[in-house]
C-alpha cells in the first residue's frame, strides 16, 4: 500500500515522480507551487490564464545546506532528531530553483554546486511521502 503524500497535488506518485506546477499561457513563466488565481508575476506580462504541467524531474544543484536543528511543528521528527540536508535545484527545462530535502544517505561533503540531481519520493518520519533530491546516476 502506497503512503499518502504530505501535500496533495504537489507531485505525482509515479515510479519516476514529477513536481506539479503550472505555466502562464501568455508568456510561458513556470510556477511551483501552482498559482491558483490571480495574475502572472512576470512584470512584463499581464496574463491571467495558467495551464497545469509536470515539471522537470532532473536539474542541477544550485546550493545546499544542512538542517541540524529540529524544525518546529507541524514538522514531525523522530527522536532523537536526525539532521538532514536541503538542496536548491535548478530544474532542467524550466530554469527555476526548487528547494527540497536531500534523499536519505546523501553526504553533504560529497556535493558541489553543479551536481546533476533527480527527484525521488521518500517517506517523512510520519510515513507521508514527500519529494526529495538525490544525486543523479
Amino acid at each position: 500500500m502506497m503512503s499518502a503524500p504530505v501535500l496533495d497535488g504537489w507531485f505525482t506518485l509515479d515510479e519516476r515522480p514529477h513536481l506539479l506546477g503550472n505555466r502562464c499561457r501568455a508568456c510561458g513563466t513556470y510556477y511551483f507551487p501552482k498559482l491558483t488565481t490571480g495574475f502572472c508575476r512576470n512584470p512584463d506580462c499581464d496574463g491571467e490564464a495558467f495551464e497545469d504541467t509536470p515539471l522537470s524531474r532532473t536539474g542541477t544543484l544550485w546550493s545546499f545546506t544542512n538542517a541540524v536543528y529540529q524544525p518546529p511543528a507541524p514538522y514531525v521528527a523522530s527522536e532523537p532528531f536526525q539532521p538532514f540536508g536541503i538542496g536548491a535545484v535548478e530544474l532542467e527545462k524550466e530554469k527555476m530553483i526548487v528547494l527540497g530535502q536531500l534523499a536519505t544517505g546523501t553526504e553533504l561533503s560529497s556535493l558541489k554546486a553543479g551536481t546533476p540531481m533527480e527527484l525521488v519520493l521518500e517517506p517523512l518520519d510520519d510515513g507521508k511521502l514527500t519529494w526529495k533530491w538525490k544525486v543523479a546516476r
